[in-house]
This record gives C-alpha cells, structure tokens and sequence, in this order.
C-alpha cells in the first residue's frame, strides 16, 4: 500500500509528526524521507497559519488524530468485540441466498460497515491509550529508574489478544493428538487437504478431528498475506496448520499452552512489582508509582484489541471470499471462465459487469497472469519520488558490534541460537531453540512463534503483528533488517539483540 506524503512533508508542523511516527516505526523510511527533504525535493508551503487561515479546503490534516479519552476499564474490550463478532454474525445470515450482481451490491454496501467497526473512534482510542502508555512506560521508566524497554515485558501474556491466543490454542490442539502415535506417523506424510475425513479411520482419529475443526471454526479465515482476499485460507488448505502441529508435538510438553501464559503473565506481574517499589523510593515517589500503575493497567487491559480489528475484518473478507467463489463456480459452469480463480485478475466493477452479462475477453485474465508473475519478482521500495528516484534507508549503526546487522528493535531481551530461514509456513520444521529469520509476518505466523526463541524479520515496525506477539511472547526480535533472509543462511548460528536492535553472525 503507497501513501502520497508530498503534502504532509510540504507542511512544516505535519512533517514532523510524519518522520516521528516514521521514526517509531520504520528508521529506514525516516531516513529515506531525510534524504529528500534534505536534498531540497520538496518545497515547503509558505507557512502553516497562512495555509489555515486562507480557508484552503485542500489542507493537509495531521496523520494523527489527538487521543480520546477513554476509561481504564476490561468491559469496554468485550463490548467491542461482542459488537464485532455479532456484525459477522448478522453478515453471515444476510448474505446467504445473494448471488449474481444483487451479491456483488450486497458486498460494496457491506463494505461500508467494515469500514465504520474498522474506524470506529472508541476501537481505535482503546489500543491507542495502551500504545501510547507503551511509549510513555519506556521513557519514563528510562529517565527515572535507568531501565530500558520495560513495556516490553509488561506486555507478556495480556487478556483479548486474538492473535496471540491462535498461536497458543494450536498447543491444544498437539495436546489431542499427542496420545496417538499412529496419527502423527500419518500426519508426517499427509499432502491432500482432504487428510481431515481420513482421520476418523484412527484411533481417536474423531476426538482429533474435532479438535482441529473447533480450531479451524475460530481461525480459518487466516492464512500468510490475509490481506490479499485471493490466498487461500487455512480452512480450504488445512494442511498448512500440519507442520505447525507436529512443531508443537515435538517441541513441547502437555499443558504447554496454561504453562506458557503463566510464565509470561508472572514474569509481567514481577516487573510491575519492582517498577513501582524502585519508583517509590525516588522523590515524589508515591506519586511516580501511582501514575506509572495507570499506564500499566492501560497496557494490561487495552493492548491485547490491538489484534483484533483486522481479525474482524478478515472473517468479513472470508464471508466475501466463500460467496465470490460460488460465482465463479458458476461462470466456470458458463464456460465464461476457464476456473473459478479466473476472478482474481478482474477488478471488483469487472467482476459485476462479468456477471451480468455472461461475458469477457479471456486476453484480459490471460494478459493479467503473465503481468503478476512479473510483478511478484519485484521489490517494492520504501520510498520512491514522483520522478522515479528511490533513496535508500540507512540505520546510524552507533555503538554495534562490528559486522552486526542493523535493525529496529522492537522487543527486548537477546538470544542465540540457530537461524530457521523460511519463507513459506509449511516449510516450517522449527526445533526448540531456534531463531525465526523471514522477510515478513502476519498474524497467520503467530503458532510457529511459540516454537521459536527470537525473531528476525525484513520488514515491520514497532506495532506491525509480529512485534505485539513477540512481546506478548516474551521473544527478542528485531525487524526491518535488510535482505535479511540472504545475508543470514539457514543453519548459521546467530545472536539477535531485540534491545539493542542488531543481530550477529556467529
């Protein structure tokens, strides 16, 4: 997704809040942004009174809303889920019997209630008040009591976090199947989708299959790149949760999933207890310890919704998805379209006019496939001027060891270990120890997480997915290292630093 900042740059007041933000949350696009307004690129506007009191109605507002207030308090997290959960329930029921170009109405109308949960001023308010105390715990508790990231660890195992829990409930899920060794032995050799109705020919085999459809009922709307309403999901490719599965049999004890959030939850309650004794020995001590107790009740209560927004849009978009696809069974039966992911190369407009009228110029989809072959090679920069220019990012480097590799930090602690280099999560064979290097994650990676020791990622930022679970995990990571997967080789033994930012070949 590109974002035009001419005019936030333009504007003096925005561009700071811009390359702050930026600077959070990806240095190297800060950076590469430095070196255009640094070169002169961009022309800044007159000032920004002037602009405001012309009454320009094209002015630029600031990317950041100010904070509403809102009350420390869990109810307001199940409230907002129960509102979202019943939407889909109610999208579920209205959409069925919808077909022909009434469905593809029917999905542009519902696209405008996804917008209004997605949007939604409280929803947003609630993670913001629990990032926004993030930020203020780390430097504050920096300046008062030398100690550094220390939301970090009081992120560990907070309540409502969807994404988090998936990852955990897969460890269930290993505990079902764990008894029957029968069922693993066949588990490591499965590659049809269709494994699920073989199953039952096992001992336990029922009692297994409907612990992996309870868990597909929850989460099989997820799959790698979500976003992307043409991936498959786990529910239609149920074979990529195998190697996750058979991670966890391995990897773990019984009761994994309890343990495990325990650990974190007491490590969290620990870190709280001594911040606030340190904090009540200072001057004015008594004061410092109660405001800091809000901001981690904030953290605490509030940061666990981050993760659930996009979880609410991607049920609606496998909803949208399952129905488009029994369109396209039927413009297969039409012989219109060769197969049903024929779709995926039309615009939404193109879809509806495909639809009604039973017709389309095949060179359109066979033109389009060739161009996306093309366009999965490439790379897509961080920053790219209206002129073509595409400044390169760097990281300041300072105080890192020599031939360390830079990145942003984003949850604190270090760990050496062996490096799993995977890009695909069925390729994914993780022994305990191991550290994550991939050039991307999403929320559909979060039970391999439970797996692994550390994390070293391409791209990512402070708040992307990858970062709230590894703090949720209690994970050093470090993101928004470079070519990552080619300069780290599979195997290498590797020491990641998720507070300093950088990772060492050893």
């Amino acid at each position: 997704m590109f974002v035009d900042v001419t005019q936030m740059l333009a504007s003096p007041d925005i561009r700071k809040v811009l390359l702050n933000n930026m600077g959070q949350h990806d240095p190297l696009m800060k950076d590469s942004l430095m070196t255009i307004i640094e070169g002169d690129f961009i022309k800044s506007l007159p000032n920004d009174k002037k602009e405001q009191s012309s009454g320009n109605s094209n002015k630029v507002k600031s990317p950041v809303d100010p904070q509403a207030q809102i009350k420390n308090s869990p109810s307001i997290v199940f409230d907002l889920i129960e509102k979202s959960q019943r939407s889909i329930e109610e999208l579920k029921q209205n959409i069925q019997g919808k077909s022909g170009t009434d469905l593809i109405d029917f999905i542009l109308e519902d696209i405008q209630e996804l917008k209004r949960i997605l949007f939604d001023p409280q929803s947003s308010a609630v993670f913001m008040a629990a990032i926004n105390a993030s930020y203020w715990i780390n430097e504050k508790m920096n300046k008062w009591l030398g100690e550094k990231n220390a939301a970090d660890i009081l992120s560990q195992s907070v309540p409502n976090n969807i994404t988090s829990e998936m990852g955990l409930e897969l460890l269930d899920v290993a505990d079902v199947i764990r008894p029957y060794p029968e069922v693993i032995d066949y588990l490591q050799h499965v590659k049809d989708d269709k494994f699920l109705d073989e199953l039952v020919k096992f001992n336990g085999g029922k009692e297994i299959q409907d612990a992996i459809y309870s868990y597909i009922d929850k989460y099989g709307m997820r799959c790698s790149g979500e976003i992307d309403i043409t991936r498959p999901r786990f529910s239609e490719k149920p074979t990529t949760l195998i190697p996750m599965i058979l991670n966890n049999i391995k990897n773990f004890e019984p009761n994994a999933r309890h343990q495990k959030f325990e650990q974190g939850r007491q490590e969290a309650l620990k870190k709280e207890h001594e911040l606030l004794e340190g904090l009540k020995q200072l001057p004015d001590g008594e004061e410092k310890a109660k405001e800091t107790k809000g901001m981690i009740d904030l953290i605490r209560n509030f940061i666990g919704f981050r993760e659930y927004p996009k979880y609410g849009m991607i049920s609606r978009y496998f909803i949208y998805r399952q129905t488009l696809l029994k369109e396209a069974e039927r413009l297969v039966k039409a012989k219109v379209i060769h197969e049903k992911e024929d779709i995926y190369y039309l615009t939404f407009e193109e879809l509806r006019q495909v639809i009604g009228t039973n017709k389309l110029d095949y060179d359109t989809i066979s033109k389009r496939k060739e161009e996306y072959k093309l366009f999965k090679k490439l790379t897509p920069p961080r920053v790219i001027t209206s002129e073509g220019e595409i400044p390169a990012g760097k990281y300041k480097g300072e105080n890192l060891p020599v031939g360390a590799i830079a990145g942003l930090p984003v949850s604190s602690g270090s760990f050496e270990g062996r490096a799993r280099v995977i890009l695909d999560i069925e390729d994914a064979n993780l022994e305990d120890g191991d550290i994550l290097v991939t050039s991307f994650t999403d929320p559909s990676w979060t039970p391999l997480f439970v797996s692994i020791k550390g994390l070293v990622t391409e791209v990512g930022g402070l708040m992307t997915h990858g970062a709230v679970i590894a703090r949720e995990y209690g994970l050093p990571a470090v993101v928004g290292v470079e070519n990552a997967t080619k300069l780290i080789k599979d195997g290498q033994r590797i020491r990641v630093n998720g507070t300093a930012g950088y990772v060492e070949i050893l």
